[in-house]
């Protein structure tokens, strides 16, 4: 089990992310119009997954207003933002931030928490999503991860995007 913390408080996860040089697991997720974006379509393309609890929460929309930003700037690349929170919520939050550069997409109908080992089994958000950062070449093969050591802090967006210059 991987080790985050929230508000300083221990919180494991249901495994552990996949390993830098490792193929990343298959995923389908949905998007804001219930459509499926997978990693099957994807491919050619590098990958940022912007992993996080909740959008709902202040630092979770400033990672994905950061991502968007970036997002922008990148050539063959696409920002995906998961969490477990609802598609039409996830929609209702990128309508009202003008988020145009990344792909929102929900776990609600997927293993993607257990497969990327990032579900929290416990503490008070137990069952959502731990915040992290994958990035992916064009063949789906983790080049960086970051498991943000406490939740209410934002990820190294350096690290992710220096990652997509190797």
């Amino acid at each position: 089990m991987a080790i985050t913390a929230f508000k300083e408080s221990p919180v494991q996860t249901i495994g552990e992310l996949p390993a830098v040089g490792t193929q990343a697991p298959a995923f389908t997720l949905t998007d804001t119009n219930l459509g499926d974006v997978t990693s099957e379509s994807l491919t050619g393309r590098r990958v940022v997954l912007n992993i996080f609890p909740s959008v709902d929460t202040g630092v979770c929309a400033a990672s994905v207003r950061k991502f968007n930003e970036l997002a922008a700037g990148l050539e063959n690349t696409t920002v995906v933002c998961a969490s477990a929170d609802l598609p039409f919520a996830l929609g209702r939050f990128c309508g009202a931030e003008n988020i145009e550069n990344v792909v929102a997409a929900s776990v609600f109908r997927s293993e993607f928490g257990a497969d990327y080992g990032l579900t929290q089994v416990d503490g008070p958000l137990a069952g959502l999503l731990a915040r992290a950062v994958i990035v992916l070449d064009e063949t789906g093969k983790v080049v960086y991860n970051q498991i943000v050591p406490e939740i209410t802090t934002e990820p190294d967006y350096d690290a992710a995007i220096a990652a997509l210059k190797s």
